[in-house]
């Protein structure tokens, strides 16, 4: 095992300059970075917001909220679906995941049955079946509901959709290292390094960007009914940026779901407006709808307020169209960079706030740098003291390697480095001299007993290895539940602990193998210099 395998030397020499290229740029400012030559990597450690300063949010989805707009507008298609089939209700009462209908007259039951099946089936979930159900009731009654397992899903998927959203938000407005994590069952952590106005943050993550189109109610006496407190159950009163009252129908003709793309462009007056296109399946809606409503207005419908309420000229086929109103320049990209990033499926409330500033994350920098110089020098006195120049020389020459390789791999993967994360590092440094400590002891317990050197170092490497792997095995494990488990900070030293197990692994026996090694076939000894 102490043979010098030509692949060995080649592999550790390999590392080594891989290590520098990746570790280089994180010892650069960003400016540095950017002025390298195309052919040399430009990513480094991110430092996190206790190192760097910035901003930080503690968001929470709102989920029953989602539910109830999910079982609204459930009560909606089946009100359509049945009204298209000229089938009358006598009742509609809304229960915790559905609705329960009441036909007013036995005669169109299966009739009103047979449609809420046929409209269950075009519900199709995550898992290729339907989410929703039909139940006959007795006395004329029909209960239309989403499942069990489609209510419990609602949550989790409403999180994992918010993230990705709120990722895609932040991630267009150019702000870079932003970290989006899941907290417990319902909650979002933001953490913006280098943002120092939270504030910017919340109103760009908190808009739902919901777009809908809807047709607008034109009845006589519909609008007046409606400002008068009487509004009809299909409808709902909304009113625009001027305040102007608009009466619009409930049910949503295309959604931003549909939206595959949103653009800033000018309408015939050269004013800002927003540039659209809906996916196939929007097309289609929005056409049969335009085709349908000719010569009435709809209303394009932002978060709850109408932006403009055009009257359709024509069947709209092609799947593109513009929204105009009031915009600038800077509220229409804005609002092209929310469309483009996806409508949050659940409201976002706000938990907690709060700004590290700069001079707070420059102190911890300072005081990681320390911690960490103090730990490499011990280590280095130490192990010089009790294994020598040449046998603790070459365990500083591993860990020098180490944290090189280290900091390669988190430039390599964009890791952000955070205070607790410095914790772990300097653990690793702990953790990578103690396999060189088992070898050596191993390779004193074998010189005792009057082995060669060669047959003592092979023994140290072999007899050690076991243990080694063990206690690496071990500390791998706790990192994975910690970071599995974990959330912010436990997460940060979990990352660089994970790295410092595969790091220290390879510095710690390969390079002292190949040293060693080195050194047995130049100088052959014929003792070793720490049997003593």
């Amino acid at each position: 095992m102490i043979q010098l395998a030509r692949w060995k030397v080649v592999l550790v020499v390999l590392s080594l300059v891989f290590g520098l290229l990746l570790a280089f740029p994180s010892m650069l400012s960003p400016e540095q970075r950017q002025a390298l030559p195309g052919w040399l990597p430009k990513n480094g450690v991110n430092l996190g917001l206790d190192l760097q300063g910035g901003s930080y949010l503690l968001l929470e989805v709102d989920v029953p909220a989602m539910r109830e707009k999910r079982v609204t507008n459930l009560m909606e298609d089946v009100r359509v679906t049945l009204g298209e089939q000229r089938i009358n209700i006598a009742g509609m009462q809304r229960e915790a995941g559905g609705v329960v209908v009441t036909v007013a007259e036995g005669a169109q039951f299966d009739a009103a049955l047979t449609a809420m099946r046929t409209l269950a089936n075009t519900g199709i979930g995550a898992t290729g079946v339907s989410d929703r159900q039909v139940t006959r009731l007795s006395n004329n009654r029909i209960r239309y509901s989403f499942t069990d397992v489609a209510m419990a899903n609602m949550g989790a998927t409403a999180v994992d959709q918010s993230i990705e959203v709120v990722r895609r938000r932040l991630d267009g407005t150019g702000t870079k290292e932003i970290a989006i994590t899941r907290q417990g069952a319902d909650r979002i952590v933001v953490q913006a390094p280098g943002q120092s106005d939270p504030g910017e943050l919340e109103r760009l993550v908190g808009q739902t960007a919901q777009l809908t189109f809807q047709m607008v109610d034109v009845s006589p006496s519909g609008l007046q009914d409606a400002l008068a407190g009487r509004v009809p159950p299909d409808a709902e009163l909304l009113f625009d940026d001027a305040q102007t009252p608009y009466l619009v129908k409930r049910r949503v003709l295309v959604s931003g779901e549909n939206l595959t793309r949103a653009g800033v462009g000018t309408d015939q007056n050269g004013r800002p407006a927003i540039d659209f296109q809906f996916d196939g399946q929007g097309a289609r809606r929005f056409g049969q709808a335009t085709a349908q409503n000719i010569g009435k207005p709809f209303a394009i419908i932002l978060d709850g307020k109408v932006i403009s309420a055009p009257t359709i000229q024509g069947a709209i086929t092609g799947g593109t169209g513009q929204i105009t109103g009031s915009f600038s320049i800077q509220s229409a990209s804005e609002l092209v960079n929310l469309l483009n990033g996806g409508a949050l499926p659940a409201p976002l409330t706000v938990e907690e706030r709060r700004v590290v500033t700069a001079e707070l994350g420059a102190d911890a920098v300072k005081a990681g740098a320390i911690s960490t110089v103090i730990g490499f020098a011990l280590i280095i006195v130490i192990m010089l003291a009790f294994y020598g120049v040449l046998f603790g020389g070459i365990s500083v020459l591993g860990l020098i390697l180490n944290g090189i390789l280290i900091i390669a791999a988190m430039s390599l993967v964009g890791a952000t480095l955070t205070l607790p994360g410095i914790a772990g590092l300097v653990l690793t440094f702990a953790v990578a001299v103690d396999a060189n400590v088992l070898i050596y002891e191993r390779m004193r317990d074998e010189a005792r007993l009057g082995r060669s050197v060669i047959a003592t170092m092979d023994a140290g490497f072999n007899r050690a290895m076991g243990t080694i792997v063990d206690a690496n095995l071990t500390t791998l494990v706790a990192a994975l539940i910690m970071f599995m488990f974990g959330a912010g900070p436990v997460r940060g030293f979990a990352w660089t602990l994970t790295i410092g197990v595969f790091t220290s692994m390879f510095s710690s026996v390969m390079v002292a193998q190949v040293l060693l090694g080195y050194w047995l076939k130049v100088a052959k000894p014929k003792k070793l210099p720490i049997a003593e």
